[in-house]
């Protein structure tokens, strides 16, 4: 007797063409972030104009071509890695959400400026392109982000779950807006200046250090407090 043959596996054909287009999706996205990873790179050490589509296909590793089927031309690609930090921006991990969620402002500013530190040394390259978009587009790209900036720190309060206890820590007339987005602000600027810029201990002493004095700072004012007369 002759041994039976096996019979061969039999193929979906109805699943071949979704697989063939999960494969092409996943190879697009796969080009897609090796390139917006070479042109972030480039964009935040050469600038905008400094750098051309030839330079980032290279640094890429892909063809033009390729890098043209996903990104019509360079400007599309500079705003696409904007976008990317405003989302990172709004996510819940990132270092300053996370500290604003599980800290007590303004109890929490130390720790409010280490997160700071934290969010520039990991978006370093992203937040030099801010810079790159005010010298070379005059801020076209940012304003919209900026100008929204306190509708969004008003979200992110409504929804913070201490927020009246920040509003029974601040004195009266101080807007918990207004004073959260002064401590953001001013650490972000005074870590891009360390980091960003090149120019460590800027405030002539040990950053640790400077972010004790900031956070006194911010807690109690600037100006010696006077005591009440009191009536002879």
């Amino acid at each position: 007797m002759t041994a039976r043959k096996k019979a061969a596996p039999r193929v979906d054909r109805r699943r071949a063409p979704a697989q063939r287009v999960r494969r092409q999706q996943q190879r697009s996205e796969q080009s897609r972030a090796v390139i917006l990873e070479a042109a972030l790179d480039l964009f935040s050490h050469q600038g905008f104009h400094g750098t051309n589509i030839r330079d980032i296909a290279h640094k890429a590793r892909v063809s033009t071509g390729a890098l043209y089927y996903q990104f019509p031309d360079k400007e599309t690609l500079f705003r696409a890695l904007l976008d990317e930090y405003w989302a990172a921006l709004a996510r819940p991990d990132h270092p300053l959400n996370r500290a604003l969620a599980e800290g007590a402002f303004p109890d929490n500013l130390d720790a409010l400026g280490r997160a700071a530190r934290e969010s520039v040394k990991g978006y370093e390259r992203y937040i030099a392109l801010i810079y790159v978009d005010v010298v070379e587009f005059d801020g076209v790209h940012i304003q919209r982000f900026y100008a929204d900036m306190a509708s969004r720190f008003e979200a992110f309060l409504a929804a913070h779950p201490g927020r009246e206890r920040i509003e029974r820590r601040l004195r009266p007339g101080v807007s918990p807006v207004a004073a959260i987005m002064l401590a953001t602000r001013f650490l972000l600027h005074y870590f891009a200046v360390e980091i960003v810029f090149r120019v460590p201990n800027h405030f002539g002493k040990d950053s640790d250090a400077v972010l004790g004095e900031i956070a006194d700072i911010l807690r109690h004012g600037m100006l010696r407090q006077e005591r009440a007369l009191l009536p002879e």
